[in-house]
């Protein structure tokens, strides 16, 4: 994360919310070890403290959590009541994290936009989106097949295919799960509903919902089968109800899904 795109988000936060919020970068947001934000320490060290500090409200993943899967299932069991009461947002590789604390049983998890979002066009639309959502919860944020007492899921599919069988894989029966990807190839896009929908605990979900799958790489022959057909093939196959189009994505229009 650069201190300039965090110093934009919080001037996103000023014109909206005023001096009503106060939104704080973590230092470690800023270290960079490899691929990573800061070695597996640094980065579970950073998260139980924010996580497990009283005077902070909520936990606002800052980009996509690339390493999320090295660092979720260790800082979970240090997380106390503090870390319970918070919201929770973020997307793409944070969806380990978010499926972890989820299974934990913290009660507000969500996929939703992050503060990175800002690089992409119309970006603060969805920034100022994430916020209304930890902030007043505003219904606008939602998923428009969110509704009140009805569970769902929502999950980058590679995430999704990569968690299943782990120590971090949430209770998915009777769940809808909203399911979205990015640069993937329509031939591994095929794969990872194969994976998932031959998932036992998946196929007793209530049903799956397609996100957008965009920066789909030219395939050589084509796939010719679009994101939808394929959706719609294993869903059929494995006897899991496809019930349509849902609004999330690697993109400004990403609408807020709370988990459960």
């Amino acid at each position: 994360m650069s201190k300039s795109l965090a110093q934009k988000a919080i001037e996103v936060a000023a014109r909206q919310y005023g001096d009503r919020v106060e939104l704080l970068f973590h230092p470690q947001c800023f270290e960079q070890a490899g691929h990573f934000a800061g070695t597996d320490r640094a980065r579970i060290d950073a998260l139980v403290e924010v996580a497990n500090d009283p005077e902070i409200d909520a936990v606002w993943l800052a980009r996509g959590g690339y390493g999320a899967c090295r660092v979720a299932e260790y800082a979970i069991p240090q997380l106390h009541e503090h870390a319970r009461a918070k919201k929770w947002l973020g997307y793409s590789d944070a969806g380990f994290l978010l499926a972890g604390l989820y299974k934990a049983g913290f009660s507000q998890v969500a996929h939703g936009p992050m503060p990175v979002d800002l690089i992409r066009e119309d970006g603060e639309q969805a920034v100022r989106r994430g916020l209304a959502w930890l902030v007043d919860g505003a219904a606008s944020a939602l998923e428009r097949g969110v509704t009140p007492g009805h569970p769902n899921l929502a999950f980058n599919l590679t995430i999704l295919s990569q968690l299943l069988g782990t120590p971090l894989e949430p209770k998915l029966e009777g769940h809808v799960l909203m399911l979205e990807d990015v640069g993937e190839y329509m031939y591994r896009i095929d794969r990872y509903f194969y994976h998932v929908t031959s998932n036992a605990h998946v196929r007793r979900a209530a049903g799956i919902r397609l996100g957008r799958c965009s920066a789909v790489p030219k395939n050589d022959p084509d796939f010719e089968l679009t994101e939808e057909e394929v959706a719609r093939f294993w869903c059929e196959r494995s006897g899991i109800p496809y019930l349509g189009r849902a609004d999330i994505g690697h993109d400004s229009d990403n609408k807020v899904v709370p988990f459960g």
